[in-house]
């Protein structure tokens, strides 16, 4: 199951792009950088950790990985 995105930080809306650096927590709300230091890295919705999401390519629709 892939992430899902988002492209905006709940809390202060701020745009965030698939290469932005940005927070997440285990139901994947999320928020930019400044906002999840504001917040000490803990979601405000849920009370779970927020971890850095994994960035990823702007107009990438699958994985190219390789396991042969």
């Amino acid at each position: 199951m892939a992430l899902e995105m988002r492209n905006t930080c709940e809390k202060c809306n701020t745009k965030l792009h698939n290469s932005s650096v940005a927070y997440i927590c285990t139901h994947e709300c999320t928020f930019c950088d400044k906002c999840s230091e504001n917040e000490m890295y803990i979601c405000p919705n849920c009370g779970g950790e927020l971890v850095k999401r994994p960035r990823g390519k702007e107009h990438s629709l699958s994985c190219s990985l390789s396991l042969s």
